[in-house]
Parts: structure tokens; C-alpha cells; sequence
């Protein structure tokens, strides 16, 4: 890799990075004051069944997205580490090469595209 393409892909991934960061505080902070507004004074509260119901869904929303965000915060962090060992742009399968483009797209990307395409064809 070109000293010029891994400060790019670097920033890249820094930036992605505070992002994802920023993202969960984010959530983290929603879900506490829902969680607070759940087990507060209920008195002030309605106890119809489709309000409670609509405070559950949106906990298991943020924490469904948190869950999301938190498993590309883990790869964007691997995908750095492969960028300081010199690992990265290497597919984890073949070996060759992932194309710029894919990279451009998916930073975080450990497979080429054609692998990732022979890896999403197979049945789980």
C-alpha cells in the first residue's frame, strides 16, 4: 500500500471511528432517559397498554442500533490495526488484493468482492 493511500484510508477510519463513538453515546444516553422515564413516578403517566408497549420497542430499537454500531466500531478498530501491521486491503480468504473502490465504500472490508459474493451465496 502507497504511503499516500494509507493516511487516506487511515483518516478514513479515524473518522468512522469518532463517528460510531459519538453515535453510541448517543444512544446510550436515549436509552438511560428512557429507562429512567420507564421507572419513574408513574403517576404522571398513562398505563395504556400501547404506551408501554411503544416504550418497549423503542429500548429494543436503540439497543438492536447499539448493537449494530457497536459490531462496526469493533470492525473499524480491527480494520485499523490491520492498517498499522500492514495487513489491510488483503482479503481474508483468497489473498489478493481488495479493490480501492470496495474500500472507499466499505473501509472495514476484510473480503474482496468476490469472495464477500461467494460468501453471502452460501446458505447459513
Amino acid at each position: 500500500m502507497k504511503e499516500k493511500d494509507f493516511g487516506e484510508f487511515e483518516k478514513l477510519l479515524l473518522t468512522e471511528r469518532e463517528r460510531l463513538v459519538r453515535e453510541l453515546d448517543h444512544l446510550d444516553g436515549a436509552y438511560l432517559e428512557n429507562l429512567k422515564e420507564s421507572s419513574g413516578d408513574l403517576s404522571s403517566y398513562s398505563l395504556h397498554l400501547a404506551d408501554l408497549g411503544s416504550d418497549a420497542f423503542e429500548r429494543e430499537m436503540n439497543f438492536l442500533r447499539s448493537s449494530a454500531e457497536g459490531e462496526l466500531l469493533f470492525e473499524t478498530m480491527d480494520a485499523l490495526r490491520r492498517l498499522y501491521r500492514g495487513e489491510y486491503a488483503v482479503c481474508e480468504s483468497c489473498g489478493r488484493k481488495i479493490s480501492r473502490k470496495r474500500l472507499m465504500a466499505m473501509p472495514q472490508a476484510r473480503l474482496c468482492l468476490n469472495c464477500k459474493s461467494q460468501e453471502e451465496r452460501k446458505p447459513h
